[in-house]
């Protein structure tokens, strides 16, 4: 029996744990290769197709047929990217003498401005969190680290306590990949985490008293992650956007990933420091912050500008 003759769902599953044996890929990411191949496979199927059999024309027609469902061409291209990801995979494995998918180019990526929020809807949604009637203490603590550092909120909610004790001045974080960099913490947040440690080791000392085991996170969680989950952590920041009066439409735990990144470079920081606290692997990705920057810049001068009000009269 051949590899073209396993079943199309067989081949998934071993291309994915080869992608988290060997690069140590997140759950997030092997999810998506999972539901974008399964989307591929069940096309296939339908043409009486298979991984194996399929040509570059049979895949060009595929991305032709997810445009006309009218997907965004961001889908589109991470479709392409999981396809080609797989037969890079089969072709080196000699499960394919072939990849069919070596030179079909994406449909590329409309370039959004990522949504940002001004430093006083920060300062609003940062009020919020610490007066939230419960876990003000680990709220607080949660939106300083997140707006002081960008991290990604899987890296936020992920972090051990470990990283956190004897006061640090930087925070050392384990971000896509597995790669380590290390990020600083300004005074507030280093204020916020020395008091929420406090209140957090209390209760976990009461926990121990009562047999139950300690918790390797900062943030821990009854739940079978053993710390906070990232939706939990979205469904709290909607909370504290209404409590601040800030547009829950603008607030994402990313929106304070991108407040951080703009805010700092308006402050002078230079990119390359900021792709580093990012954990972005190419400085082009970080760029986008100059053109929300410009953006701003712009918009503050139609809103300000006294001539700008002239012309509008």
């Amino acid at each position: 029996m051949t590899h073209a003759d396993h079943p199309m769902a067989r081949w998934v599953q071993v291309f994915l744990q080869a992608q988290a044996a060997e690069l140590d890929a997140a759950t997030n990411t092997q999810l998506a290769y999972a539901r974008d191949l399964q989307g591929f496979s069940e096309w296939l199927t339908d043409q009486a197709l298979h991984f194996g059999t399929a040509t570059r024309e049979h895949i060009e027609n595929y991305l032709i047929s997810c445009e006309a469902e009218g997907l965004a061409k961001s889908t589109r291209a991470r479709r392409l990217s999981a396809i080609k990801q797989l037969y890079r995979f089969a072709f080196e494995e000699g499960w394919r003498a072939d990849n069919p998918a070596i030179q079909i180019k994406g449909p590329g990526r409309a370039q959004r401005l990522p949504k940002t929020l001004d430093i006083s809807e920060v300062d609003r949604l940062l009020e919020a969190a610490r007066s939230t009637p419960r876990e003000a203490l680990r709220n607080g603590c949660l939106m300083e680290l997140l707006y002081a550092t960008g991290m990604r909120v899987t890296e936020l909610v992920s972090l051990p306590v470990s990283a956190a004790r004897g006061d640090p001045r930087m925070l050392l974080v384990r971000g896509k990949g597995g790669k380590e960099r290390l990020v600083p913490l300004s005074p507030p947040a280093r204020e916020a985490l020395a008091a929420y440690l406090k209140a957090r080791d209390t209760a976990e000392e009461e926990a121990r008293q009562n047999g139950k085991p300690a918790s390797k996170f900062l943030f821990p969680s009854r739940g079978t992650s053993g710390h906070l989950t990232r939706h939990r952590f979205f469904g709290l920041i909607k909370e504290f956007a209404v409590a601040g009066g800030v547009s829950p439409a603008k607030v994402t735990p990313h929106t304070l990933r991108h407040a951080f990144a703009t805010h700092l470079l308006a402050g002078g920081a230079d990119l390359r420091s900021i792709q580093t606290m990012l954990g972005h692997a190419d400085v082009a990705t970080t760029e986008i912050y100059t053109h929300v920057l410009d953006a701003r810049l712009k918009e503050l001068v139609l809103e300000h500008h006294p001539l700008a009000k002239a012309s509008k009269a």
